[in-house]
C-alpha cells in the first residue's frame, strides 16, 4: 500500500503545481477580467497562488495560510457538460511554495510521506478533513466548470477547497453550480471570468486540540461576460455582463440568493474584511474593446 500511495503522490507531483506570486505574471492574469484581480481585500497572511497542472497554469488563488483555507479561486468558465473527473485523487503533497521563500512552481514530495511542520503551519493537509463529519471538501473553482481533463484535474488541490456543510455543498450550492454552468454555456458567447470566495467568522476546524481550518460563512460567487446573446430571454439576458451569489454554509437557511455584483459587494463589505474601495471586477465588469490590450 506504501508503494502504491508513493507513486499515486509522485505522478501528481509531476503534473501539478502552484507558484506564489508577489504579483501577478502575465501567464496568470488571463484569469481575471482585464487581467486585474479583485481590489480592496484588507492586509491579512494572503498569498496570490498560480495553479499550474501539466506545466500550464490552470487558475489563481488567494490564499490565508493562517486560516488554511482560500480566500478566492478566480477562473476561466469553459463550456461545460458537468461531468466530473472521479480517477483524480485528493493529495497532500502540496506545493513548498507557500512555506518557503524560494522554490519551483511544481510540487515536491514529503519526505517519507509524512508532512513536515513547516509544511503544516501553512497549509491544510489531508488530515484536517479525516474527521470532519459535518463538512466535505467544497472546490471554489469547481470541476464541472471546466471542460478538458488537465483543467478538471487541476481543481482537485486542497489549496482550492473549504470546508462546506455537506448538506449545503450537495443541494442549494451544487445546484447554484448546475444553474451558472447552464446560463454561461448557452449564453456567454465569449470569455467568462469566475470569482468565488468565502467570508469567514472566526470558527474553526481542531484537529489534535490545534486550530486548523476556518470555517467558511458565507460562500460567494460572481461572474463576468461582456460578450453575451443579447437575443437571450430576458431572465437570462438581464443576469449579463455579470452576476452574483451568495449562500450560507449552514445545514438550514442555506438558499442560494442571487444578486448584481455591486449587491454583492455592498454586503461583502458589512460581513467580512474588505476595504471599502473593493471591487471584484475592474470597472464593474464594462465591456471593453480589447481585454488583449491589457495583457499585452
Amino acid at each position: 500500500m506504501k508503494t502504491d500511495q508513493t507513486l499515486v503522490c509522485f505522478l501528481i507531483i509531476v503534473m501539478a503545481g502552484a507558484e506564489v506570486l508577489e504579483t501577478i505574471s502575465p501567464e496568470c492574469k488571463q484569469f481575471f477580467y482585464m487581467g486585474t484581480p479583485p481590489r480592496g481585500l484588507e492586509e491579512q497572511p494572503l498569498k496570490k497562488i498560480c495553479q499550474f497542472y501539466s506545466s500550464k497554469p490552470r487558475f489563481v488563488t488567494l490564499y490565508d495560510t493562517i486560516s488554511h483555507i482560500p480566500v478566492y479561486s478566480a477562473y476561466t468558465f469553459k463550456r461545460s457538460d458537468g461531468s466530473k473527473k472521479v480517477d483524480v485523487p485528493w493529495i497532500s503533497c502540496l506545493s513548498q511554495q507557500l512555506s518557503t521563500v524560494s522554490g519551483s512552481r511544481e510540487m515536491e514530495s514529503f519526505p517519507s510521506l509524512r508532512v513536515h511542520k513547516s509544511f503544516e503551519d501553512s497549509q491544510a493537509v489531508l488530515d484536517d478533513y479525516s474527521d470532519t463529519v459535518m463538512f466535505e471538501r467544497g472546490q471554489l473553482n469547481p470541476d464541472e466548470h471546466q471542460a478538458h481533463p488537465d483543467d478538471k484535474a487541476a481543481t482537485y488541490t486542497l489549496t482550492n477547497v473549504v470546508p462546506r456543510v455537506r448538506e449545503f455543498n450537495i443541494g442549494p450550492w451544487k445546484a447554484h453550480e448546475h444553474t451558472i454552468r447552464k446560463r454561461l454555456n448557452n449564453y456567454c458567447r465569449g470569455t467568462a471570468f469566475v470569482v468565488t470566495g468565502v467570508t469567514t467568522s472566526g470558527q474553526m476546524i481542531r484537529r489534535l486540540n490545534i486550530n486548523r481550518l476556518a470555517i467558511p460563512t458565507y460562500l460567494w460567487s460572481a461572474y463576468c461576460c461582456t460578450d453575451f446573446d443579447h437575443n437571450a430571454p430576458y431572465s437570462e439576458r438581464s443576469k449579463f455582463p455579470a452576476f452574483a451569489a451568495h449562500g450560507l454554509n449552514d445545514r438550514e437557511n442555506n438558499r442560494v440568493q442571487e444578486m448584481t455584483v455591486q449587491q454583492l459587494e455592498d454586503f461583502l463589505k458589512r460581513v467580512t474584511y474588505v476595504s471599502s474601495s473593493f471591487q471584484i471586477f475592474y470597472d464593474n465588469c464594462k465591456n471593453k474593446q480589447s481585454h488583449r490590450e491589457v495583457l499585452l
